[in-house]
């Protein structure tokens, strides 16, 4: 019983240092996102990455509306608006209709987005395949626990936090 309360205060530690880890771990991949856009004489808008996210979506699947930007990410849709206007004013998206639908507005990049939506691509390649390299060495059935284990967590996050979270990002 002592064994497993220790254990279990030892996750609750870990878990918490991985949060604040991920913290400077976010910080230092924004930051390191714009010197690699400055290298390659793109002005990036704000700090938000949440916005190279968007050009993310808008070129994985473009022509998309705001509709679909909006159930892609889970985002509110003030704040895909307010992203997308800042986006079009900086020029990194276009707006288009399509020739049977008048009404509906579509996104796509503009050659500066796709620029950046290269650059991003190119970024979460390379640390995908860090992360490959970091799991090689656990079994298959270490890694459905760890799996099942990040599912969970996702899920608890997911449904507890969601509401404060959802009301933060409208």
């Amino acid at each position: 019983m002592e064994f497993q309360k220790h254990l279990k205060g030892h996750l609750y530690e870990q878990y918490i240092r991985m949060l604040h880890l991920n913290e400077l771990y976010t910080e230092h991949e924004s930051n390191l996102f714009r010197e690699q856009a400055q290298k390659h004489q793109i002005d990036m808008l704000s700090n938000n990455i949440t916005s190279v996210h968007v050009m993310d979506c808008i070129g994985d699947h473009e022509p998309i509306n705001h509709t679909g930007i909006v159930r892609k990410m889970k985002l509110s849709k003030g704040n895909v608006t307010n992203i997308t206007s800042k986006l079009l004013e900086m020029d990194f998206i276009r707006r288009s209709q399509l020739n049977n639908n008048r009404k509906e507005i579509y996104f796509s990049l503009t050659d500066k987005g796709r620029q950046v939506y290269h650059l991003h691509q190119k970024m979460h390649k390379e640390k995908e395949e860090k992360f490959y390299q970091f799991i090689e060495s656990y079994t298959e059935a270490e890694l459905q626990t760890i799996g099942k284990f990040i599912s969970d967590l996702v899920a608890r996050v997911e449904t507890y936090y969601g509401q404060e979270v959802r009301g933060v990002l409208q």
